[in-house]
């Protein structure tokens, strides 16, 4: 099985925690993590610096496609961080929980 942890980003805090809760309820995710960013990007033309809530969703990779959809569907904005970072070495009690709780 192959682990990942996606990472996207959130302006409303209560908007990132019913999308958690969403994956969560789905078995699409056995864990999430939201903690407080500042954010620096390029948008039309010019940098812009905001607050935000970053989050790591922990899953398996074949549960990604799946996952890419529901947050094009819940997220507001209109181009939504979403990246994957595969996970090459764990704790094998962890990854095995992980693996348990994202079932079909």
């Amino acid at each position: 099985m192959r682990y990942i942890i996606l990472y996207t980003t959130i302006d409303n805090l209560n908007i990132g925690k019913k999308i958690v809760k969403k994956l969560l309820e789905e078995r699409l995710i056995a864990c999430a993590n939201i903690f407080k960013i500042t954010s620096y990007y390029w948008w039309n033309n010019k940098i812009e610096k905001g607050r935000e809530y970053g989050i790591f969703l922990k899953t398996t990779k074949e549960k990604y496609k799946v996952i890419e959809k529901k947050i094009k569907e819940l997220h507001p904005y209109e181009v939504p961080c979403l990246l994957e970072l595969n996970i090459n070495r764990g704790y094998k009690k962890y990854l095995d929980w992980l693996a348990k709780e994202v079932r079909e």
